[in-house]
């Protein structure tokens, strides 16, 4: 069973999401602090520098928002991309980025990744507007769907409906939700094409000369409710009367939330009430101990996140390789665990202990694969290198934290 759990003090909101009892993703917002990620804005072209063939967007924040090249150019499907149109593709790269936009012009944008101290927000023309089974990717005709739905069938039949519903010059990523869903699918389709028109009517107003936002994206709340709703989501307890009474609002706005009981508790403290402080504690820690005495440690740089499992004090009661594999079974468990609970994204390096059985390593790669099943957001395994190092991608949920 899923409980949500959010504390709200006056600066600060804790979200965790806890099932039978154990923290599996846990959030922390501040109360000041304008999340913008998803957002869709009119921008103005403030400057454009042709050198890094960029630009710098007026989206109405403090700091000017930067945007590429190649999120002005149409977005294309690149897995089906063969190597006379890769090479086409490179030749419209080198294409002057004062032919595509100018000074002062108004575009159409949305926010792919937050500002920070150093840095404005990154923004795209390659708009994606999430709904409840797909993602809504305007002005393209590309149609995927989430590998975690892996009958052939199935995906077929997926993209077979979304092509016959989705307007002509809309495409869509199916979500793992929509597996064997017809009508809500259908329905959930015209409901976002519907919130897009919506977005286009209100972008072509010809008096509007500043920048402005044309679309909220949801908080992440909002995100857990669209995502969970009809899976096993039965009570959200909450410490604050008016997220409360918003979460009320969304309720009734909202058939699939009915089954949820939304509770108010300002009695005790609702992370020590839940044990959860403990669990907070751990999942801040660089080395996190596995049951059978080996453990994991975690190391963010800037480019990536390296992962190192070591035997520690385990010695096992059979044969190395035996030791070795169970240490590393564990390990993956803890790992795919880990990086839910952090909201780890982007290239994560996992460094195992060395196994000379191929077949060990198929298993512990296939075991990976699962256990990032449980993840809500999108997860690439790309298996052992050369250098017998597993590489995997994550697409993070909650932007700030990334820094």
């Amino acid at each position: 069973m899923l409980e949500l759990i959010i504390k709200k003090e006056q600066t600060q909101k804790q979200i965790a999401l806890i099932e039978n009892g154990n923290l599996v993703e846990y959030y922390e917002e501040d109360n000041e602090l304008e999340r913008k990620e998803g957002n869709i804005y009119i921008g103005i072209v403030k400057d454009i520098v042709k050198g890094m063939q960029a630009a710098f967007v007026d989206i109405g924040s403090e700091k000017n928002s930067f945007i590429h090249f190649k999120d002005l150019l149409p977005k294309i499907d690149e897995t089906k991309l063969n190597e006379k149109m890769k090479k086409q593709a490179l030749s419209e790269a080198q294409i002057d980025i004062e032919k595509l936009i100018k000074p002062n012009q108004k575009i159409l944008v949305q926010v792919k990744k937050d500002s920070n101290e150093k840095k404005g927000a990154r923004i795209s023309t390659h708009i994606n507007l999430p709904s409840k089974y797909i993602v809504l990717m305007p002005n393209t005709d590309i149609i995927t769907i989430s590998q975690k739905i892996e009958d052939k069938k199935e995906q077929e039949r997926l993209i077979s409906l979304v092509k016959e519903n989705l307007t002509q010059g809309n495409g869509a990523i199916i979500r793992t939700s929509a597996e064997h869903k017809t009508q809500e699918v259908i329905e959930d389709i015209h409901h976002i094409e519907e919130k897009w028109n919506n977005i286009l009517k209100i972008s072509v107003d010809p008096e509007q000369n500043e920048p402005k936002l044309l679309y909220k994206s949801e908080d992440i709340v909002g995100k857990i409710l669209i995502d969970l709703a009809d899976k096993k989501l039965k009570t959200i307890i909450t410490n604050d009367k008016k997220e409360k009474e918003r979460l009320e609002v969304l309720k009734k706005a909202n058939k699939e939330y009915q089954k949820i009981e939304i509770i108010l508790q300002t009695q005790k403290d609702l992370l020590e009430q839940y044990h959860l402080y403990e669990q907070i504690e751990k999942m801040q820690n660089r080395k996190i101990w596995l049951k059978c005495g080996g453990f994991i440690t975690i190391d963010k740089t800037e480019a990536l996140t390296a992962i190192d499992v070591n035997t520690g004090k385990y010695t096992g009661k059979s044969d190395l390789q035996q030791t070795v594999y169970l240490v590393n079974k564990e390990a993956t468990i803890e790992v795919a665990k880990q990086i839910r609970l952090r909201d780890i994204g982007g290239i994560i390096i996992i460094d195992y202990i060395d196994m000379p059985d191929n077949e060990d390593k198929k298993k512990i790669e296939n075991l990976l694969k699962e256990e990032l099943k449980k993840d809500r957001t999108k997860t690439q395994v790309e298996g052992f290198t050369k250098l017998d190092l597993m590489e995997m991608t994550r697409k993070h949920i909650c932007s700030h934290k990334e820094g």
